[in-house]
C-alpha cells in the first residue's frame, strides 16, 4: 500500500496504535515506511517510552523538563541497558551463525502477594528457577531473615514505583539479578537491603530509603532511575567496574556513594558488557544534549560563557582603559607631584630651576646633539616581526591576551590526562542527581571513580578523595556545598575537566597533603571564598580553567602547596587573582589575570612562587604585590593598565624581577614601599589580597582561614614539609637583596619608586616615557644601587633622590627626560653615567648631600651639565661635560661659591668653536653609550620577554653584589 494514498497526519494516527513490536517491522518494509515510522518521534515513541513503568524521563532527575533530542533513541537506551544482566550465557566462538540456533530462555513467572500463588517472597525464591521472574503485586513484604539469590532471578514490583515495598536483607550468591520498580526499607536486623560480592545485580527505577546497598568486587552493578533518600548510601569495595546513571541521591547522614579499596583483578561476565555500555553512552555524546551540566562537548567552545569571559580583551582594552582612567588622569599630576616633593629644596635651586625652564627652547639642535641611539637596551625599540610598535615605546596596552585550550588541545598535549579521560574503571557515574545531605562521593584508599554529567548541590561537599585514590571527573555541576565542593587529600590524583563549580561556601576544589590532581577547562566562580586552595604540600596541575567572580582569591596558595597553575583566565575576583602566602610556592605560568579588586599576584610571609609570562592587566588595585617577607621569581609578564602600582614590593621582602613589562599602570611601575611608613598599604590589603584561607579578608578573615583549614579534624602535620625542594626551584638564582633586572617600566605614572629601609638592587632597566619622574628614590637607609639602566624621555626628572637617602648610579644612560637627568639631595655616588639631552640640568647636587660625581658623560638640552647648589660634601672628579645648544653660554659646571666641601678635579668641558670650518660631531665613544649590556641574539626581546639574554647582566648583578669599587671602575673589572 502507498503511503501517499493518505495524508501524512492521518499515517500518524492510525501508527499510533501499534505496539513495539509492529513499530519495528513497519520499519523494515521499505525507506519510506522506515522515515514514516521515525517521524513519530514526539508523538507514539514518546508515549511508548514514557509508558513503561520501569523507565523514568530519559533526563531525569537533573533535568525532567526538557525533552531529548529523540525519544526513539531514548527508548532504544533503555531496552539495551535493562537487558545487561541476562547476557551471561556463555559465547559461541566457533561460527557466527549459531547463535540463530541457540535456545532462548525459558521464563517463567511467579506472582506473589495475597491471593496469588505465594504469601512470601522467601516462598517463591524457593521454587523460582534460572531468569524466572517474580512480580510482586502492591504491599509491604518483610522477611525475618536474611534473603538468598542461588539463581539468576528478575524481581519485578507491580504498579506504580511506590505500591510494592521490601523490609529485607538479600545476599546475591549467583551469576545475576534483576531488581525493578521496587522500594527497599531497611529489616530490623540490618541497614544493608542488598549485598553481592561476586555476582552482577541490575537496579532499575528502585527506591532506597534509609537503606544501604554493598558491592564487593568482583561484584559489579549497573543502577538505573534509583532514588537514595532519608540517609540511604551505596558502598564499593574493590570493584572493578559498576555503573550508575540517572540516579537520585539526598538527605544523607553521612557521604551518598563511598567507593574505597584497590581493584581486585578478578573480573565478571558483566564488566565487558558493562565497559560497553560506558563508552557507548559517554557523556559528550549523549543524545539531545547540547553540553552536559555546567560544561561544554570536548573539544568545542558552545560552553557557557560568563560576562567578560571572552579571551581577548580587544572589546574592553583601549576603549574601557581610557573610560576607567579619564577621571584618574585629571589627579595624577597631584599624585606624581607628591610623590616627587618629599625633599626640600634650597631657594637658589628654585631660582635656578625657574630660570632654566624660562629659557629652554622646545627644540634642540640635532647638530650638537651627542647621539645615543645604539645604547645596550635599543633593541627594545624595534619593531616586532608582525610590524608592530614593541612594549617600550607603544602608546597603547597590548590589546590581545592568549586563548584559552580547549579540553581536546589539553588531552592532546597530556597523555596522561588523555588516559585518564578515556579510561573506563571503578565505579561510573553518570547524570546523577546529588542533594540536600552532608557528601556527595567519597573515594578512598586507593579507590576509583568516574563521574560524568552529575549535579551536586547543597551539602556539605561534593566529591572528597583522599588516599592515593584516583577519580575523573568531567563535566559536573558543583554547586552551594556549605564547605568546599571538591577535596583532595592523601597523595589522591585524578582529572578533573570541564565542569562548573560555583557558588560553594569555601573553596571551589581544596588541594592538599600531596594531592596531585590535573585540573583543565573547569568554570569555578562565584565562590563566598576562594576558586583554588592548595596547600600542606598540596600539588596539581591547573591548566585552562575559567576562575572569576571569587569573594576571596581566585587560586590561594599556602603551607608549602606546590602547584602548576597555566594558562588559566583569572578575573572579576574580589580580592586577589593569585595569593601565594605561608610558604606557598607553585609555578604560574602563562595565565591571563585581570580585572581583579586587589592585587592580580599577592605574594607575602615566605611565599615564594614562579611568576612567569603572565598577563596581569586591568586590576583595580595593582598588577603584582609582594608583601611581608614574600618572595618568588616575577620573570617575563606583561603587567598593565593597574589601576594602582604595575608592581607593589615591600622593602622587607625578597623578590626577583626580571624580563618583566610594566606599563600603563596609572601610579607606579614599581614601588618599593617601607613597612612602616605610614602610607603603604600593608596593613591595610594584606588580608584583602590574600589573607585568611580563601585569600582575602584581614585579620578577621585569617583567623576564619585557619579553622576552615582543619575543620575537619585535620592536624596541621606539614611542618616537616615546609623545606622540601622542588627541582623546578634548583636553576633560580640565589640572592641576598632584592633585584629588579632586565624589565622595561614605561607609560606609567612614576617608573620606579623607592620608599624603603632595605637595599635593593636595580640592573639593566628600561624606564621610559612615564608620565612622572622614571626613577624617584625619597627614602633609602641602605644602599640602593641604580646600575646599567637606561632611563629615557621621561615627562620629569630621569632620577630623583631624596635627602638621607644612601643611593649608587652607576653605568646607566639618562637620555631626553623633560626635567633633570639627576637630581640628588642625598649620599652615595654618582659614576660612569651617560647624561645626555635632558632638558633641565644634567646632574644636579642639592643640599648637604655627600656624593661622588665621577666618571660621567654629560650633555643638557640647554642648561647646565653638573650643578652643585648648597653645601654639598664630596669630589666631582674626571667628568666630561659637553656643550649643548651653542645658545647656552653659561658655565657648564657650577658651584656655589660659598661651597668649601666639594673638590673639583680633572673635569673636561668641551664648547662648540666660533670658527666658520665645519667640525667633527662630537660622539660618545670608548665605551659607546651606556648601558652597556648585550642585546639578545634572535627574536625580538618585546615579543618574547622572558627569553631575553641575560649573560652581561648576570655579571654586572654578580659584581653589584660584592660591593662597589671605590678606588677603580666597575666596569673596567667586568669589561
Amino acid at each position: 500500500m502507498e503511503v501517499s494514498t493518505l495524508p501524512m497526519e492521518l499515517w500518524r494516527v492510525i501508527l499510533a496504535y501499534l505496539p513495539l513490536p509492529e513499530l519495528g517491522r513497519c520499519c523494515l518494509v521499505c525507506r519510506t515506511w522506515r522515515e514514516l515510522i521515525l517521524s513519530l518521534d514526539n508523538t507514539r515513541w514518546k508515549q511508548l517510552c514514557l509508558g513503561h513503568a520501569e523507565f523514568r524521563h530519559p533526563n531525569w532527575p537533573n533535568r525532567p523538563d526538557q525533552e531529548p533530542s529523540s525519544w526513539r533513541e531514548a527508548l532504544k537506551q533503555h531496552a539495551l541497558a535493562s537487558r545487561t544482566w541476562t547476557q551471561n550465557g556463555s559465547e559461541v566462538q566457533s561460527s557466527t551463525c549459531l547463535h540463530l540456533f541457540r535456545r532462548r530462555k525459558d521464563r517463567r513467572d511467579w506472582h506473589v502477594g495475597p491471593g496469588c500463588e505465594f504469601e512470601t517472597l522467601w516462598g517463591a525464591l524457593e521454587v523460582a528457577g534460572p531468569y524466572d521472574r517474580v512480580v510482586l503485586h502492591p504491599g509491604v513484604y518483610e522477611e525475618q531473615a536474611e534473603v538468598s539469590l542461588k539463581v539468576p532471578v528478575e524481581l519485578y514490583g507491580l504498579g506504580q514505583l511506590g505500591e510494592v515495598s521490601l523490609l529485607v536483607c538479600m545476599e546475591q550468591q549467583c551469576p545475576t539479578a534483576r531488581l525493578c520498580n521496587l522500594v527497599f526499607m531497611p529489616a530490623w536486623f540490618s541497614t544493608i537491603v542488598y549485598k553481592t560480592s561476586w555476582g552482577h545485580v541490575q537496579l532499575d527505577n528502585c527506591n532506597f530509603e534509609g537503606a544501604q546497598l554493598q558491592v564487593r568486587g568482583p561484584g559489579t552493578c549497573q543502577a538505573r532511575f534509583c532514588s537514595f533518600s532519608h540517609g540511604s548510601s551505596a558502598q564499593f569495595q574493590g570493584v572493578a567496574l559498576s555503573l550508575l546513571d540517572s540516579c537520585d541521591f539526598s538527605g544523607s547522614d553521612a557521604a551518598s556513594v563511598t567507593i574505597e579499596g584497590p581493584l581486585v583483578p578478578e573480573r565478571n561476565w558483566a564488566c565487558k558488557h558493562l565497559a560497553a555500555l560506558a563508552r557507548m553512552f559517554a557523556s559528550w555524546g549523549l543524545p539531545g544534549n547540547s553540553g552536559p551540566p555546567g560544561g561544554c562537548q570536548a573539544g568545542k567552545t558552545a560552553r557557557p560563557q560568563p560576562p567578560g569571559a571572552n579571551v581577548t580583551v580587544e572589546d574592553w582594552n583601549k576603549n574601557e582603559w581610557q573610560k576607567r582612567t579619564r577621571m584618574d588622569v585629571l589627579h595624577q599630576d597631584t599624585v606624581i607631584e607628591h610623590s616627587l616633593s618629599q625633599g626640600e629644596h634650597s631657594e637658589g635651586e628654585e631660582n635656578q630651576k625657574g630660570e632654566m625652564m624660562s629659557d629652554i627652547s622646545p627644540s634642540f639642535s640635532l647638530d650638537y646633539k651627542l647621539p645615543f641611539d645604539n645604547h645596550g637596551l635599543a633593541h627594545h625599540f624595534k619593531p616586532q616581526p608582525d610590524g608592530s610598535l614593541p612594549p617600550a615605546s607603544s602608546l597603547d596596552p597590548p590589546s590581545v591576551t592568549p586563548d584559552l585550550l580547549s579540553l581536546q588541545q589539553e588531552l592532546e598535549r597530556d597523555p596522561e590526562a588523555k588516559m585518564l579521560a578515556t579510561s573506563i574503571q571503578g565505579c561510573i557515574f553518570r547524570r546523577c542527581l546529588f542533594r540536600e545531605g552532608k557528601g556527595g562521593v567519597h573515594v578512598c584508599n586507593y579507590g576509583q571513580a568516574r563521574l560524568e554529567g552529575n549535579v551536586f548541590r547543597g551539602l556539605n561537599y561534593a566529591v572528597r578523595c583522599i588516599q592515593n585514590a584516583t577519580i575523573v571527573m568531567l563535566h559536573n555541576e558543583v554547586s552551594e556545598c556549605r564547605a568546599s565542593g571538591v577535596f583532595l587529600r592523601l597523595s589522591a590524583q585524578g582529572l578533573i575537566a570541564e565542569n562548573n563549580i560555583h557558588s560553594n561556601g569555601e573553596a571551589g576544589l581544596d588541594i592538599r597533603k600531596g594531592a596531585n590532581p590535573i585540573i583543565l577547562c573547569n568554570r569555578i566562580h562565584s565562590g563566598l571564598r576562594s576558586g583554588v586552595v592548595v596547600l600542606g604540600n598540596g600539588k596539581g596541575s591547573i591548566r585552562s580553567n575559567q576562575i572569576y567572580n571569587n569573594k576571596e582569591a581566585g587560586v590561594y596558595i599556602l603551607f608549602s602547596g606546590n602547584p602548576v597553575v597555566s594558562g588559566n583566565h583569572i578575573f572579576r575576583g574580589q580580592a586577589a587573582g593569585i595569593a601565594v602566602n605561608e610558604n606557598g610556592r607553585g609555578m604560574i605560568v602563562e595565565n591571563v589575570i585581570r580585572e581583579n579588586q586587589w592585587g592580580g599576584t599577592d605574594i607575602r610571609r615566605g611565599g615564594d612562587p614562579v611568576l612567569r609570562n603572565n598577563y596581569i592587566c586591568h586590576g583595580y588595585s595593582d598588577g603584582v604585590v609582594v608583601g611581608e617577607r614574600g618572595r618568588g621569581l616575577i620573570e617575563g609578564n606583561h603587567i598593565y593598565c593597574n589601576n594602582g602600582c604595575g608592581v607593589w614590593v615591600l622593602s622587607s621582602s625578597l623578590p626577583q624581577l626580571l624580563h618583566n613589562y610594566i606599563t600603563h599602570n596609572r601610579m607606579y611601575g614599581l614601588a618599593v614601599f617601607c613597612r612602616k611608613d605610614p602610607e603603604n598599604r600593608e596593613e591595610n590589603q594584606a588580608g584583602l589580597g590574600g589573607g585568611g584561607a580563601g585569600g582575602g579578608g584581614g585579620e578577621r578573615r585569617e583567623g576564619r582561614g585557619q579553622e576552615n583549614l582543619n575543620e575537619e579534624g585535620e592536624l596541621f602535620a606539614w611542618e616537616s614539609d615546609l623545606d622540601s625542594e622542588d627541582e623546578r626551584y634548583t636553576a633560580r638564582r640565589s640572592i641576598s637583596v632584592a633585584l629588579v633586572e632586565s624589565n622595561c617600566m614605561s607609560h606609567n605614572g612614576v617608573g620606579l619608586y623607592v620608599k624603603s629601609s632595605e637595599p635593593l638592587n636595580v640592573i639593566a632597566n628600561l624606564i621610559n616615557c612615564n608620565r612622572g619622574t622614571g626613577i624617584a628614590v625619597l627614602q633609602s637607609s641602605q644602599l640602593t644601587r641604580l646600575v646599567t639602566n637606561c632611563i629615557l624621555d621621561n615627562t620629569r626628572d630621569g632620577v630623583t633622590v631624596d635627602k638621607d637617602c644612601w643611593v649608587e648610579i652607576r653605568g646607566n644612560g639618562i637620555y631626553k627626560n623633560g626635567g633633570h637627568g639627576v637630581c640628588f639631595n642625598g649620599d652615595g655616588q654618582i659614576g660612569e653615567n651617560d647624561v645626555v639631552g635632558n632638558r633641565g640640568y644634567g646632574i644636579q647636587v642639592s643640599g648637604s648631600a655627600d656624593v661622588k660625581v665621577l666618571w660621567n658623560r654629560v650633555q643638557p638640552a640647554r642648561s647646565c651639565g653638573v650643578a652643585i647648589l648648597g653645601q654639598v660634601k664630596g669630589a666631582i672628579h674626571d667628568n666630561i661635560l659637553f656643550q649643548g645648544h651653542p645658545g647656552y653660554t653659561k658655565p657648564l659646571l657650577h658651584i656655589d661659591p660659598g661651597n668649601e666641601n666639594c673638590s673639583l678635579r680633572n673635569n673636561s668641558i668641551l664648547r662648540h668653536t666660533n670658527s666658520c670650518s665645519p667640525a667633527l660631531p662630537w660622539v660618545l665613544e670608548n665605551p659607546p653609550p651606556r648601558p652597556l649590556i648585550e642585546p639578545p641574539f634572535g627574536a625580538s626581546s618585546s615579543q618574547y620577554p622572558s627569553r631575553l639574554n641575560n649573560s652581561m647582566t648576570s655579571r654586572i648583578s654578580a659584581a653589584v653584589e660584592s660591593g662597589c669599587h671605590s678606588n677603580g671602575s666597575m666596569f673596567c673589572s667586568i669589561l
